[in-house]
């Protein structure tokens, strides 16, 4: 990896010229790529590209977590050469001719070119510590990560995979909500992975999702709250709707900090704030204890502790 030094040194060995005064009064284009420097929404500092890779993208000064894509959660959380792509050819289109300020087919191809992806949600099969997953990671790149025909397919299919696999299945949100492009189609896909989330619960195996920000809309009504446990990185945006509408709505000044992770913590939204640096190591512990659980309840012991509780005799 390049360090900053490396990108002075380069600077120096370039050649530069007295400009006359004719010269110095044209626009001149700073010397400077893009992407080097980084500003913290968080503590307002500048910060050095190379030094956010080195600590997964969260400022060192404020722990503010920037934004990640599909790619970079995925090695975050996944053992080195594990994860195996599923579904990479189903793509969208365009069943309602939809355009507004500009044509949907247009906006599917800016947001492709942008992300290099072909949809907002990467899934597959991986290893976290060595356990075998379903995981599918979600990119705020493509049209704000927002829920189409496609996301709901891929979500429903993951659901499906691990359920069919036996397998647990780890989803990492981000969000705007449904798809407007999409209209009635894109709100059906609440529904569609929602019941896929409730048949993988009902075969007793274990469902994780981690919120990150921002998770809004039809979403967050949907599938990530339907968890056995759900997590959420530090200052994460999670609601519905923004606070702005909210409160043009009810007339009323909400709480500060509402709809952050650790207001939802405290309310008892999401189960637990995990810094990202602690989120592979954490996921493994809950997966672990979801999976002892789940074998627990298979058991002709627990299946009697059941039905007696469910007659009334005390446990």
């Amino acid at each position: 990896m390049s360090t900053i030094a490396d990108w002075f040194s380069a600077r120096e060995t370039k050649r530069y010229t007295r400009l006359n005064e004719q010269q110095m009064a044209q626009p001149i284009d700073v010397d400077v790529p893009d992407g080097v420097w980084m500003k913290c929404d968080g503590c307002k500092r500048t910060i050095y590209e190379g030094e956010l890779v080195e600590s997964q993208r969260v400022c060192k000064s404020c722990g503010h977590h920037f934004d990640l894509t599909a790619p970079q959660r995925i090695e975050l959380l996944v053992d080195e050469g594990s994860f195996a792509e599923t579904d990479a050819n189903v793509g969208p289109c365009d069943p309602l001719g939809f355009v507004a300020a500009k044509s949907y087919e247009t906006q599917l191809l800016a947001a492709a070119d942008r992300s290099d992806l072909p949809e907002a949600i990467v899934t597959g099969q991986a290893r976290i510590e060595g356990r075998r997953v379903v995981l599918g990671a979600m990119d705020f790149r493509f049209i704000g990560a927002s829920m189409g025909s496609v996301v709901g397919e891929k979500v429903t299919r993951a659901f499906e995979l691990a359920t069919a696999q036996g397998m647990p299945i780890v989803l990492v949100v981000a969000s705007g909500g449904a798809r407007m492009q999409e209209g009635m189609l894109s709100l059906m896909q609440m529904a569609k992975t929602s019941a896929a989330a409730r048949r993988h619960l009902d075969a007793g195996l274990p469902y994780v999702s981690v919120l990150t920000n921002p998770t809004y809309g039809g979403v967050t009504a949907s599938f990530p709250v339907l968890a056995d446990v759900i997590l959420a990185e530090p200052g994460a945006r999670v609601g519905f709707t923004g606070p702005r509408i909210i409160e043009q709505t009810i007339h009323q000044k909400l709480p500060k900090g509402f709809q952050t992770s650790e207001f939802l913590l405290e309310h008892g939204m999401v189960d637990e704030v995990v810094s990202r640096g602690d989120l592979k190591a954490r996921i493994a512990l809950v997966l672990d204890y979801l999976t002892a659980a789940s074998a627990l309840d298979s058991t002709p012991a627990a299946a009697t502790r059941h039905e007696r509780a469910e007659g009334g005799e005390a446990l």
